[in-house]
């Protein structure tokens, strides 16, 4: 389901050609672009296009690394998926919020349609041209928007339904990033515990050193005495 929703949002963002990306790069890291660029039979140019098209909205994130034989520098990409699911949850909530209005207009208004060329308009523009069609002159009938009421109806319902997944996806991605940072600071904490104590030991170590140092010294004296 979730490999679904990302080829969504790649299509909605950067076309049809750029979906085989995410089966490229879908659970995986740091792929080198000249190796997208072969699997999808596009130029380097090409493909660099429609990655950096993706990498704008944060969806494909990026390293470079200079080819030590070459002497250039190589992009190596991997997929963002919570990123995606929240450009995703956010395009979809503008459909639904474009449909509600579409809706609220639908039942609170009456449009007008030419059954010639299937034109349709609101009441206030056909009153301005006199009922009448402005692209081929026919009288405008009154519509019926029933149907278009329902066919909107299940519009929103099934991307609600949608969103409600989408959401689901975010928050497993987003438990699962927790858990990573999580490890991360764990590892980095317990790197600074180690750090500390071998300070302690080594500030220890000094601290002996230097008393072994002024013992030395008093009975030297003393002897010289």
């Amino acid at each position: 389901m979730q490999i679904n929703f990302l080829k969504k949002i790649v299509q909605n963002t950067a076309g049809e050609q750029a979906v085989k990306l995410v089966d490229l790069l879908y659970n995986k890291k740091d792929i080198n672009e000249f190796l997208i660029a072969k699997k999808l039979g596009l130029t380097i140019n090409q493909t660099r296009n429609l990655l950096y098209r993706l990498s704008h909205l944060g969806i494909l994130s990026s390293i470079r690394k200079k080819d030590k034989r070459k002497g250039w520098y190589i992009y190596f990409w991997t997929f963002n998926v919570l990123k995606s699911l929240e450009v995703l949850e956010e395009n979809i909530n503008k459909e639904i919020n474009d449909l509600k209005n579409q809706l609220s207009s639908k039942q609170q208004k009456r449009y007008y349609r030419c059954k010639i060329c299937g034109r349709e308009v609101n009441e206030e523009s056909a009153l301005l041209n006199s009922f009448t069609c402005s692209e081929c002159g026919e009288v405008y009938e009154l519509s019926n928007n029933i149907g278009a009421v329902e066919d909107m109806t299940k519009q929103i319902a099934k991307l609600d339904k949608e969103l409600n997944y989408i959401r689901t996806e975010i928050s497993i991605e987003r438990d699962k990033l927790d858990k990573k940072l999580g490890r991360s600071m764990k590892r980095e904490e317990n790197k600074k515990k180690e750090m500390r104590r071998k300070n302690r030991e080594k500030n220890l170590a000094e601290k002996k050193k230097a008393l072994k140092n002024a013992n030395k010294k008093k009975t030297k004296k003393k002897s010289n005495k």
